[in-house]
């Protein structure tokens, strides 16, 4: 069956998606062979953006908490770890842009507690900044930039005047998304086009996005943190092999596991060609107004052509229906039928994925 939810009573489920790289000097790559195993990503540098803000204030959990759990990780493993992410929340923002005006860049001082002193040791300290559209400063209520705003110009002078870093970072990182990104919610979502504006510029991306608790409207810290922890590996072992690759971005969702439910081992799958959360449009009476909403697919047989779903390598299959970590490889070029290009490294990341990543 299908049923409708005002989106205004929902933000959390925005997450269902309405929410020139060099490779490693040799010298780095040296270092990494003598870093303790504690720190298996030391010497990386990783740009972190988001579509849910860098504010993390909410009782939901949906406007950045994920973020910090993914800074804290990534940090924890040795990397030096920049935020630059939308002042507001701007899920569902695909690779949307702002055409005019001005952005600022502007840094947190106070991060959410037990979040301070995750990079301490970090040549950046962690630092975080919060892009608005505003000149001069960043108001409680100015707007956010777009996630791909935020990726576009941390690559383009942002990093280099607000961090110091020369050249582009070996990684961008997006989310942790909250809620998941899967099927025809991938279109929409901003955890995805920031990632997607990143290997537009040629750096490797991989966007993370987790699944909220069985009601979708809570995402628990449970949730965040194994992924993140998950994650820090997962980029590791890329990281070891080489596979840090701007040829594709990877889309890398995580299941529900904050009711004690051990999450299966990664799947490489394809984007599900069906929905599970698609945008509706209910009007007030016979009038001219349409109230936005979002409608949910529940798996029974009225869902009909919008829910249907034909693929049986589906993300969503795999990860809302059979709890796995899914892992599916994402491109910026929109022209259908074309040729793959990096075909060997598609499929050393795919054999990467199936038979060596770690396991939760």
């Amino acid at each position: 069956m299908r049923r409708t939810v005002a989106l205004t009573a929902a933000v959390a489920l925005a997450g269902l998606g309405a929410t020139a790289h060099a490779s490693t000097p040799a010298a780095d790559r040296t270092a990494d062979r003598t870093a303790p195993p504690s720190r298996p990503l030391a010497g990386l540098r990783i740009l972190l953006s988001n579509d849910d803000s860098m504010r993390a204030a909410k009782a939901s959990n949906s406007d950045g908490l994920g973020l910090y759990e993914l800074r804290r990780a990534m940090c924890a493993a040795g990397a030096d770890v920049v935020v630059m992410a939308p002042w507001q929340v701007q899920s569902g923002k695909g690779t949307a842009v702002t055409n005019g005006g001005a952005l600022t860049v502007q840094r947190r001082t106070a991060l959410p507690a037990g979040y301070e002193d995750d990079c301490a040791g970090a040549p950046s300290g962690g630092a975080v900044f919060g892009v608005c559209v505003a000149e001069g400063g960043c108001a409680p209520d100015s707007p956010g930039a777009t996630p791909a705003d935020t990726v576009k110009l941390a690559l383009r002078g942002g990093l280099a005047a607000k961090a110091g870093w020369r050249g582009a970072p070996d990684l961008v990182l997006t989310g942790i998304n909250s809620g998941p990104n899967v099927a025809a919610s991938v279109n929409d979502s901003g955890t995805v086009g920031a990632a997607v504006a990143a290997i537009d510029q040629d750096v490797p991306a991989i966007a993370f996005s987790s699944s909220g608790d069985e009601s979708q409207l809570h995402f628990p810290r449970e949730n965040y943190r194994a992924h993140a922890e998950f994650g820090a590996r997962f980029v590791a072992g890329l990281k070891e092999r080489g596979l840090l690759t701007s040829a594709f971005a990877l889309k890398v969702d995580y299941p529900d596991v904050s009711a004690g439910r051990k999450a299966g081992a990664p799947v490489w799958t394809r984007v599900g060609d069906g929905a599970v959360a698609y945008h509706a449009y209910e009007q007030r009476g016979s009038g001219d107004t349409f109230d936005i909403a979002l409608g949910l697919c529940e798996g029974g047989e009225g869902d009909g052509v919008e829910c249907a779903e034909n693929r049986e390598d589906a993300d969503s299959t795999w990860l809302l229906g059979k709890g796995h970590v899914t892992v599916a490889p994402i491109t910026w070029d929109r022209t259908y039928g074309t040729p793959v290009d990096a075909r060997r490294e598609l499929k050393a990341v795919q054999r990467y994925v199936e038979r060596e990543a770690p396991r939760p």
